[in-house]
């Protein structure tokens, strides 16, 4: 039996980004995210990532610790020619591995700098230098080649730190060298999206049903994300194909999806715009929208959607008083009475903007978003909502909503979008049902 015939499979891996810049507030570590997809696409998992400066004996210590866990470990940037980029020598002498010079290498270096017309510095030689039985990945965007060393059943593989650099060689290896490292089984997911519920009432309704599946043979892996007025659960489960894959995540999605019932936006991943868009065209519906504190963001969120022309007709945004009157026909009787943030002024804001845009349907948003402007009675953050039509149907909804303006006003937009999907539902089900 060969050598390769025992050689586990590579499902476990961590990353290292490398490099002082990116534990400052001036550069964002963005290879990890691109590097998990790919690895991902292969089945296998990131379980951990890191960032570390360039000092040897931190990077030493981080790899050393990476190489007890992981069957990858994949590090990112410290191989360009000046002092700081340390990751090849770090390594090497980890691994107990001496650097020579590959003459290959070198030339192709001095020829890279050549048809540029310029002569190589002596420093870009350590860019040539490979540790003892390392394999040289070309890199045909930059000097610094990447490198994948064999230690025992483990992979350590070096990249170079620019993006651009980077990204076509991990994709290559990923439809090539990488391929040949891992079992036949591939992580598959599914997406949960979730609205009207924050993330520790999700929990609530949905943990004893994920822990079961956890527990299962093959298991499903929960994760809930949280973001402004959203919440995502996301299912992982590895099996050879996608049909196996949605024997298992089917049933713990639909089992899920009924405990959150009508908080459910979507069990395939699509966003909450693009849910409502889709109930818009499917009902042959068109919106217009009457803004005020979201100032255009409701309407934003739509027409994120590729093709939303189709249902998407028009926004006002109406913020003072004045302008909700004359753009939106709203009674001065109501704003005296009720003030500007009511569900009276919001019905009628929707109404205007359905009129206005001569539509089924009208969405109006109000607000006080803050910092100042709020009261006893309506404190900052109260925003109300209002949908109207179609058929006539009317809803209208108070929200206390937390955090700085921005939050507010991007909270108060997905509230109002998500009350229209709840009233295009109800809509729905009164058709289907008479």
């Amino acid at each position: 039996m060969t050598a390769a015939a025992v050689t586990p499979p590579i499902a476990r891996a961590e990353l290292i980004a490398v490099g002082s810049e990116l534990l400052t507030p001036f550069k964002t570590d963005t290879n990890s995210l691109f590097v998990t997809a790919r690895l991902n696409e292969l089945g296998i998992v990131v379980r951990r990532k890191s960032i570390v400066g360039d000092d040897p004996e931190d990077l030493r210590a981080a790899v050393a610790d990476a190489l007890t866990r992981a069957d990858l470990v994949v590090l990112c940037g410290g191989l360009g020619p000046t002092g700081d980029d340390l990751t090849r020598e770090t390594v090497a002498a980890l691994l107990g591995r001496p650097l020579r010079e590959d003459a290959g290498l070198l030339d192709s270096l001095r020829t890279r700098f050549a048809a540029r017309g310029w002569t190589m510095p002596d420093n870009n030689r350590r860019q040539a230098c490979v540790p003892e039985g390392a394999v040289v990945i070309p890199n045909p965007r930059g000097s610094a080649p990447g490198l994948w060393i064999d230690e025992g059943p483990r992979v350590v593989l070096l990249l170079p730190g620019p993006p651009r650099e980077l990204e076509p060689m991990i994709t290559d290896l990923v439809g090539g060298r990488l391929a040949a490292r891992v079992g036949p089984e591939r992580l598959h997911r599914r997406v949960l999206t979730v609205a009207g519920r924050g993330e520790s009432h999700v929990e609530e309704l949905v943990q004893p049903i994920y822990d079961r599946w956890r527990r299962a043979d093959p298991a499903v892996l929960t994760t809930v994300l949280a973001s402004p007025g959203l919440v995502e659960l996301h299912l992982s489960t590895r099996a050879g194909g996608a049909d196996a894959a949605g024997a298992v995540l089917d049933p713990a999605a639909a089992e899920l999806g009924a405990a959150l019932g009508e908080h459910l936006v979507s069990d395939d991943g699509r966003s909450l715009p693009d849910v409502v868009g889709g109930l818009l065209q499917d009902a042959g519906l068109r919106v217009a929208l009457g803004e005020s504190c979201t100032g255009g963001l409701a309407i934003a969120g739509l027409i994120d959607v590729p093709g939303s022309s189709r249902y998407v007709e028009a926004a006002v945004v109406a913020y003072s008083n004045d302008a909700k009157r004359r753009l939106l026909g709203v009674d001065s009787a109501l704003l005296e009475t009720h003030g500007a943030v009511s569900e009276e002024v919001a019905g009628a804001m929707a109404e205007g903007a359905r009129r206005a845009g001569r539509t089924e349907v009208g969405i109006g948003i109000t607000g006080v978003a803050g910092p100042g402007g709020g009261t006893e009675d309506k404190p900052v953050g109260t925003v109300c909502v209002a949908v109207a039509g179609p058929g006539g149907a009317h809803e209208q909804q108070t929200l206390r909503l937390g955090g700085d303006r921005a939050m507010i006003r991007r909270l108060a937009a997905r509230a109002a979008l998500d009350l229209l999907r709840r009233v295009l539902l109800g809509a729905r089900a009164t058709v289907r049902g008479g």
